[in-house]
């Protein structure tokens, strides 16, 4: 019984269309963009911008964007063959189980899973505090016990378990269903971040340009710390300092982290109408759009304010405030609950679909793998999703947690990319109605890059992932191993009966 079996694409496919499971296709291009853009805009644009112009980049934060935009760009491409290819839903860990083998997907199925639901509890606490804020700002305030987590001054955060219950049941209702909330919330935060790059742009001091990239600072001997601290990189080859060439790097690794969200687009193949052709359009075009709205966004904050008071948790805000705008700030508001809601709708919908895919598979039980008989979507694995998030986001305060999303991602995007070169020597007959050019170069590409971001987490950020991957592979081989459906030869219709 080989762990590294592999499912083929066909079996895949079959798979997908079997009555028991099959999901709705109902999602157009259009769907696609707005589940992308709604994933990627969120608390990237509403923070991290700041923080790396501040600490690492300065006003050279846009010449990052592009730099993590371009990473993200060839782990994109190799992500479009892979959903032309396998429209079925689990994004990398189905992608992975055709190419890699079972034993491999299921370390990515287990780290998306890891990925999605400590993402979506940790946008959850965040999505609490602006919506805390919003009623505080109309005198509407509420009592500290019910909006912060025990360790955080409170009992329970009651906001952050309502929306993410809410939005399980508009996951529930169905998928056309949530694309359309999603299309409506993402209009609103794209009016409100066009908003902020044209009204902007009449404040910007070119001044405040000079310099572009500052020079180079070397790190500081007398700042010495634990080494888990750190970025394993400076393990690695010493710590390089901030600013300079090394601080858009730097800068670069953190931006990158506000791109996470293109690669859920993949997880809804299976309910998309016209996969082959759509599936491309919604990855690397939301992936393009957002990335030229991160760079104008960068270059306008950084030209109202100077670069060095931008280490807020609120930088558009900072901005607003710095050119005597405070009403502009409720916009700013305004766009980040909207922006968080959407990303916290899609990373449940991703970890749905993945864990969906799991139980068809038999690596989960079969049981979380029955589909609702009246709005085809993965209902129970979708509950439970719901009220794992919902009481992890009540009872969590905001931390380190949020790191764990942007391991998972990166192993996620490497994998993906190995597939591709895998997938072409393994299966060249399979028909690509997009195929990534240049192979292998930019597969290898794609994967090194991600490699090398994956460095520059801190070393607390790998030992955790690691502890949650030992606990990964001990469920394997005690439990998912061996009730495999195909270690187990067994058909479709016998997982469907298990279902019942």
């Amino acid at each position: 019984m080989s762990i590294m079996r592999v499912k083929s694409v066909e079996q895949s496919i079959q798979d997908a269309e079997a009555p028991e499971f099959r999901l709705r296709r109902v999602l157009r291009a259009v769907d696609l963009l707005g589940i992308g853009i709604g994933a990627i805009i969120g608390t990237g644009i509403f923070v991290l911008t700041g923080v790396a112009a501040a600490t690492d980049a300065g006003p050279g934060i846009s010449i990052s964007f592009v730099i993590s935009g371009i990473a993200c760009g060839l782990a994109a491409l190799c992500y479009a063959e892979f959903a032309s290819v396998v429209p079925v839903a689990g994004s990398a860990y189905t992608f992975s189980y055709a190419s890699l083998g079972e034993f491999l997907a299921w370390i990515i199925g287990w780290d998306l899973m890891l990925e999605f639901v400590i993402g979506a509890s940790t946008v959850s606490v965040g999505w609490s505090q602006y919506f805390v804020e919003a009623l505080s700002a109309i005198g509407l305030g509420l009592p500290e016990s019910l909006t912060a987590a025990p360790g955080a001054g409170g009992a329970m955060n009651l906001p952050a378990a309502i929306i993410a219950l809410l939005l399980t049941v508009v996951l529930v209702v169905g998928i056309r269903l949530s694309a359309s909330v999603t299309n409506v919330v993402v209009a609103i935060k794209l009016a409100v971040v066009l908003f902020f790059i044209i009204f902007g742009a009449f404040f910007v001091k070119t001044a405040n340009w000079d310099p572009f990239i500052p020079p180079h600072q070397p790190p500081d001997p007398s700042e010495t710390g634990s080494a888990l601290n750190d970025p394993l990189i400076n393990a690695i080859f010493g710590s390089t300092g901030s600013f300079g060439v090394s601080g858009l790097v730097a800068g670069a690794a953190l931006v990158f982290f506000a791109y996470i969200g293109f690669d859920i687009v993949a997880s809804g193949a299976e309910e998309t109408r016209r996969p082959q052709r759509d599936m491309p359009i919604g990855i690397l075009g939301s992936l393009a759009i957002c990335s030229i709205l991160y760079v104008l966004v960068s270059l306008v904050m950084t030209g109202i304010v100077k670069y060095d008071k931008l280490d807020t948790a609120a930088p558009m805000a900072t901005a607003f405030q710095a050119i005597g705008a405070p009403w502009a700030v409720g916009l700013v508001s305004l766009g980040a609950i909207a922006g968080l809601t959407t990303v916290i709708l899609i990373l449940m919908l991703g970890q749905a679909r993945v864990g969906f895919a799991m139980a068809r598979d038999g690596l989960l039980p079969v049981y979380f793998a029955k589909v609702h008989p009246k709005y085809r979507t993965p209902y129970r694995i979708t509950v439970i999703t719901g009220i794992v998030v919902a009481i992890i986001a009540s009872l969590t305060p905001i931390d380190v947690l949020a790191e764990m999303t942007n391991i998972g991602t990166l192993f996620a995007f490497v994998l993906v990319s190995i597939g591709v070169l895998v997938m072409r020597r393994t299966r060249p007959d399979l028909p690509r109605a997009f195929r990534v050019p240049l192979v292998p170069v930019i597969p290898i590409l794609a994967a090194l890059a991600c490699l090398y971001l994956m460095l520059n987490l801190e070393g607390w950020t790998w030992l955790r992932f690691g502890i949650w991957m030992a606990l990964g592979l001990l469920i394997y081989f005690v439990y998912s191993k061996h009730r495999s459906r195909l270690g187990r030869g067994e058909t479709i219709e016998d997982a469907a009966e298990e279902a019942d």
